[in-house]
This record gives C-alpha cells, sequence and structure tokens, in this order.
C-alpha cells in the first residue's frame, strides 16, 4: 500500500450506513422545511391578493377596519359591479329606477377587524391567566414540594394533559365555565359565551406545556444561586425571587411562544366558549366597563372555518378565506416575535 495514502478513508459497508444515514435525515428535514415552505407560500400568494393592491396606499385598509359584509355582485350600464351591503344601500338609493338583481355572497365583503381585536385579546387575556398560573405551579413544584409519589403523580397528570385534544378542552370550558354549575342552590361561573371563559378555557388548555417548560428552565439555574443567596440570610422566597426567577425567565418567555402559536389557531374551544360567527359590537362598547370580560367576539380561525366550511365556496370566499389566514399567520408572527426579542433581551441582561 502506498504510505502517502496510509490514513485515506476506504469504502467499507459502515462508511455507506454512515452516508445513507446523512442523506436520509438530510433528505427529511429539508422535505420538512419545503412543505412548511409550501404551505406559508400559498397562503402569502394567494392571500396578498386581499391584503394587497396595487394602488397606494398599496394596503387594503378596508379589510383591516371594516366588519364582514355581504357582497353584492351585479352587473350596471355595461359594467360589472362589487359592493358590500352598506355601499349597496347608498348606490340604490342614488338610483332608485334601476333595475338591479344581484348575487349575494355572505361574509364576503368587508373586512375582518372585529375578529383581528377578538383574537389579540383572546391570546393576551388566556396567556396571561396561563403564565401566572404555570409559573406559579412550577415555583412550588421545583422550588418547594419535595419529590414523592404524589408529586410524581401530579407530574404525570401535567404530562397526559398535553395530549388532551383541543375539542375536549373546549366541551370542558363550555360545561364549566360557559354554564356553569350549582352547589347548595349557589351559581358557580355560568359566564355564557365570552372573553372571559375562552380566556380560562384557553389558558388550562397551554398550562401543561407552560409549566413543564417553566420548570425545566427552573431546574437549569445552578443550585450554586440559590445556596449562596441562602447563606447570605435570604429568605427561599427572596431567593427564588432574586437569583433564580430571572434567570429562568428565558425559558419561560420560550414556553410562552409555543403557548401562543396553540391559542391562537385553535377554533374548538373558542367556538364552544368565547366566539361568535358575527358580532356588531366590539368588546368595549358596552355600557358598564364590568361588562367587558363578559362580552363575546369574533375570532380569525373561527372565521376561517365559517367562510370555508359553513357557506357555498366560490371564488369571492375563496379571496376571504386566504386573506384572513395571511392576516392571522401575520398577526401570530408579530406577537410571537414581541416575546422572542423581549426573551433575548433577558437572555443578553441575566447571564451566568
Amino acid at each position: 500500500m502506498d504510505p502517502a495514502h496510509r490514513f485515506r478513508t476506504t469504502a467499507s459497508s459502515a462508511a455507506r450506513r454512515e452516508a445513507a444515514a446523512f442523506w436520509l435525515f438530510r433528505a427529511a428535514t429539508y422535505l420538512v422545511v419545503g412543505c412548511g415552505a409550501a404551505v406559508f407560500l400559498t397562503i402569502f400568494l394567494r392571500g396578498a391578493g386581499t391584503v394587497l393592491q396595487k394602488e397606494p396606499p398599496f394596503i387594503n385598509t378596508a379589510f383591516f377596519t371594516e366588519a364582514p359584509e355581504t357582497l353584492y355582485v351585479f352587473d350596471f350600464e355595461g359594467a360589472h359591479r362589487q359592493m358590500g351591503f352598506r355601499e349597496y344601500q347608498v348606490f340604490k338609493a342614488a338610483h332608485p329606477n334601476a333595475t338591479l338583481s344581484p348575487e349575494t355572497y355572505i361574509y364576503s365583503a368587508g373586512g375582518i377587524f372585529p375578529a383581528i381585536v377578538g383574537t389579540v385579546l383572546l391570546v393576551v387575556g388566556s396567556m396571561t391567566i396561563a403564565l401566572f398560573l404555570g409559573v406559579s405551579a412550577a415555583i412550588y413544584l421545583n422550588e418547594y414540594a419535595r419529590d414523592g409519589k404524589f408529586i410524581r403523580f401530579v407530574r404525570l397528570s401535567i404530562m397526559n394533559l398535553a395530549g388532551v385534544p383541543s375539542i375536549v378542552f373546549g366541551l370542558f370550558g363550555a360545561s364549566m365555565f360557559v354554564v356553569g354549575f350549582k352547589v347548595f342552590g349557589v351559581q358557580f361561573f355560568g359566564w355564557n359565551t365570552s372573553l372571559l371563559a375562552g380566556w380560562f378555557t384557553l389558558a388550562f388548555m397551554v398550562l401543561p406545556v407552560i409549566i413543564t417548560a417553566s420548570e425545566e428552565s427552573l431546574k437549569a439555574v445552578p443550585k450554586g444561586f440559590r445556596e449562596g443567596s441562602l447563606a447570605l440570610g435570604a429568605t427561599q422566597w427572596q431567593t427564588i425571587r432574586k437569583n433564580v426567577l430571572p434567570y429562568a425567565l428565558p425559558g419561560i418567555l420560550t414556553s410562552s411562544i409555543l403557548g401562543i402559536a396553540r391559542v391562537a389557531g385553535e377554533t374548538a374551544p373558542i367556538m364552544f366558549t368565547a366566539a361568535y360567527v358575527v358580532r356588531d359590537k366590539l368588546p368595549w362598547q358596552v355600557e358598564k366597563l364590568s361588562e367587558f370580560v363578559f362580552q363575546g367576539v369574533m375570532a380569525l380561525p373561527y372565521h376561517i372555518y365559517v367562510v370555508s366550511s359553513k357557506i357555498p365556496q366560490n371564488e369571492y370566499t375563496a379571496r376571504v378565506q386566504y386573506g384572513t389566514a395571511f392576516v392571522f399567520l401575520l398577526l401570530v408572527a408579530v406577537i410571537a416575535a414581541a416575546s422572542i426579542i423581549l426573551r433575548n433581551r433577558l437572555r443578553n441582561r441575566y447571564k451566568w
């Protein structure tokens, strides 16, 4: 054998298996990326026609600022016209002698502003409740609770809850928070279809993810931080608040990003607890401020579901479907990006 090639890699069955495994894993990764890109690209290309326009201001502001309307399509004086309900009423009043025979398409005109507002309120409210309860539970399990059969059972129960279908949480929320129950003649909950019922239902749905991720973040903080603080005379709560929780916050915010993605995209829970097909008034348009949380709302995922499956399909409804999906993905991306930016700032601030 030539000494110059003594350490040259020789072909063998093990090397061929290694190369095959490498290309298999690489192909699987690129397949996942390609499928995701195809989904987003389809929604972007088909939704951009609704959200964007060729003339200034290049954004369909009506789609972002108006409520859904019925679309009226008709021919008038040789021109093909498309109008929303309010515009059609004005046009009809201006031409009282005209014979109009419009075709109508429900929810195919106007915009999705009430659905955007409802989605933001549902996400912010439910994540606030979920983070408070989830982080509190994680602190107890990791910092205070002693390891034993009961605590292991609690952790197992939390893991099992993560696998419960969302529609089950929706039924639970409908029976617990919407309908409520009576004990010795005293009514508990019974909030009807409202923001409050949706908040708690969605919060309970994402609690397993937040508790598990928050507990792992707390475990990642070195024990020396706790021991040094306790040695200097701090109480356990002072140690957690000053020396543990700040360093675990980046990981906790990571769990919130996962929670936001799930809360915003669920249809079944909000369909049973918080969402209406059409809602004329916005949640804050009430006589008393105390009634704010007891108002039902429209929501983007439920609106997509209704427009996609509950009305006759045509080119006009498809335009609304993909436009709403485009805005929905954009909204989730903005909220998640805000969490990522806050997480990165905390990581740069708290390092060890």
